[in-house]
């Protein structure tokens, strides 16, 4: 999960100074980076921003196969050898390997904002929290339902809605919740949309406080990625369908019987 990468990097380069940074991207390629000291990295839904001393942010994106990787200066995964990598920044201590990034932007810590319009507030950030100064859950209400026709598991998935939500929690919130992935978004008044994307949230951090205590490993899910299986509540078997048009298109795992609904 992004929240937890983004954890793994500000622990290896929050504070310290980098002495390698190499960005084998062809926008970037000519940056320097060498000698500048990283402030941290956060995460925005699925997007990546590690900021730097001197008024510059690295973006990242990784897409559906991309991966930070953290290994100790020195060894031999630190060489960072190979052409999947698109990006190396490293300490005296550690070295961090973007693999297969789906993308890569330098630009000034002002900018930001510019990276990350159009989408929609971050479901794991403190302001979309109920309750919270000035929560952004209503907007989040408002995005999923802004096209009533569209399906729930297409309007989950959009980041324009909702930033943060990928295939495994679309599917999970929506087994929660009973919903049918194909219902219509427009079919929920604001307090079921609400209750949708809180189940989400709290499903999310959920996975979170369990890799922290557990490390990073495979997630334990009620129908993602069990097509065929018995699903867990009425032993049905898990169905798979998709959300998106080509060439956007993603699975959804979803139990027939449990999550009926409207077809």
């Amino acid at each position: 999960m992004l929240r937890l990468t983004a954890e793994r990097l500000d622990a290896a380069l929050a504070g310290q100074v980098l002495t390698r940074a190499e960005l084998r991207w062809p926008s970037a390629a000519s940056a320097n980076l060498v000698g500048t000291t990283v402030l941290g990295t956060r995460a925005y839904g699925k997007h990546l921003l590690t900021r730097f001393d001197d008024g510059r942010t690295l973006h990242t994106h990784l897409r559906m196969e991309g991966r930070w990787r953290v290994d100790r200066t020195g060894s031999r995964g630190a060489a960072a050898r190979s052409p999947a990598i698109r990006a190396v920044l490293a300490t005296r201590r550690w070295t961090c390997t973007g693999w297969q990034l789906g993308m890569l932007d330098l630009l000034a810590t002002r900018d930001e904002p510019r990276v990350l319009a159009g989408l929609g507030p971050d479901v794991l950030a403190d302001d979309f929290a109920p309750g919270a100064a000035g929560s952004r859950l209503p907007d989040g209400v408002v995005g999923l339902t802004r096209d009533p026709d569209r399906p729930l598991c297409d309007a989950l998935l959009d980041q324009r809605g909702v930033a943060g939500l990928g295939t495994i929690w679309m599917a999970e919130s929506l087994f929660a919740r009973r919903l049918h992935p194909w219902a219509p978004a427009g079919a929920l008044d604001e307090d079921d949309a609400a209750a949708l994307l809180l189940t989400a949230r709290e499903l999310m951090w959920r996975s979170i406080r369990v890799a922290r205590r557990n490390g990073l490993g495979s997630v334990e899910t009620a129908v993602h990625g069990r097509a065929g299986r018995p699903c867990r509540r009425c032993r049905t078997p898990i169905s798979v369908g998709t959300a998106n048009r080509p060439p956007f298109e993603r699975p959804v795992f979803w139990c027939p019987t449990c999550q009926a609904g409207r077809t």
